[in-house]
This record gives structure tokens, sequence and C-alpha cells, in this order.
């Protein structure tokens, strides 16, 4: 299974529907804008947010969310939601003939709390793909250690 992702079609009148309610809870939703060309992601990798939900919605294109167990394609017009806790990762395929537009919304809350972040990554320490906390060091750059061993290293 995919945690039971399935991408969503959004008619015009839901659309204004969630355009109506996004807008009445704007001060606790974080809206991003995000442009894709071929190969590129909405985030470095597989991740979740403990203390936030993400709802994605995909305006142009057709996006490809990884969610840990199977891959989900969202297109244009479609929705795809994940509760806190789901592993996922969108991406514009590299073989994708142009760019995907989309806006991911996150609830609640402004802001990450990066406490609340779980990245999975590659440990080399572990020689596994493992679970890693997420902090941002004084120089703003990511800071990854690894819940197994206690690894850490830098994003560059």
């Amino acid at each position: 299974g995919n945690f039971g992702h399935r991408a969503s079609a959004v008619s015009r009148f839901n659309s204004l529907v969630l355009t109506v309610e996004v807008y009445a809870v704007m001060r606790f939703t974080r809206a991003n804008y995000f442009e894709l060309e071929p190969g590129e992601a909405f985030s470095s990798g597989l991740h979740t947010h403990y203390d936030q939900e993400e709802v994605f919605y995909v305006q142009a294109g057709t996006a490809i969310f990884d969610t840990g167990t199977g891959e989900v394609p969202v297109e244009a017009g479609e929705v795809i939601h994940f509760a806190p806790g789901d592993f996922q990762q969108g991406y514009n395929p590299e073989d994708a003939e142009g760019r995907v537009v989309a806006f991911a919304f996150g609830a609640p809350g402004a802001k990450h709390d990066w406490d609340q972040i779980e990245s999975l990554v590659y440990c080399r320490h572990c020689d596994d793909k493992e679970g890693h906390s997420l902090s941002v060091t004084d120089d703003a750059t990511f800071e990854l250690t690894c819940s197994e061993c206690g690894n850490s290293f830098v994003l560059d």
C-alpha cells in the first residue's frame, strides 16, 4: 500500500470552496508556490512533518509523490493530502515534457517546527536509510542527525 494516498480531482466548485476555506484559516496556514523544471523536487528528500499536515495542489504538469511505499502521480487540477507522520517527497520527473506548477499548504502554523521533521536518508555509519532529525545551524544550513547511531552531518 501507499498509505492510502491518491490524487483527488478538484472541480471548479470544489476549488472555490478550498480557496475560501484556506483563506478563512490563512493565519494558521503556510502556503508555498513552486515551479519545478524536469528533475527538480519540492524538497531534498523523503520526509514527514509530525506537527503539520500538507496538501499539494498541482496547477500545471504532473508531479510524482514518493510515499516511501510507492509513487502517486498527481496531475493538473488534482490535490494530494499527507497527514502528520506520512512520509513523502514530490518531484517533477527528469523525463517530463514541461514544468510542474503547484501550491503546497501546511497547517497548522506558518513556520516549520524543525524538531517535528524527520527525513529518511542514507546513513553511512548504519549503511542503511534511517530516520534523521533536522535542525538549522547558526550558518543557516541543515544538520541531520541519525536516530539510530547519532551521526550528524550538514547538507551542502
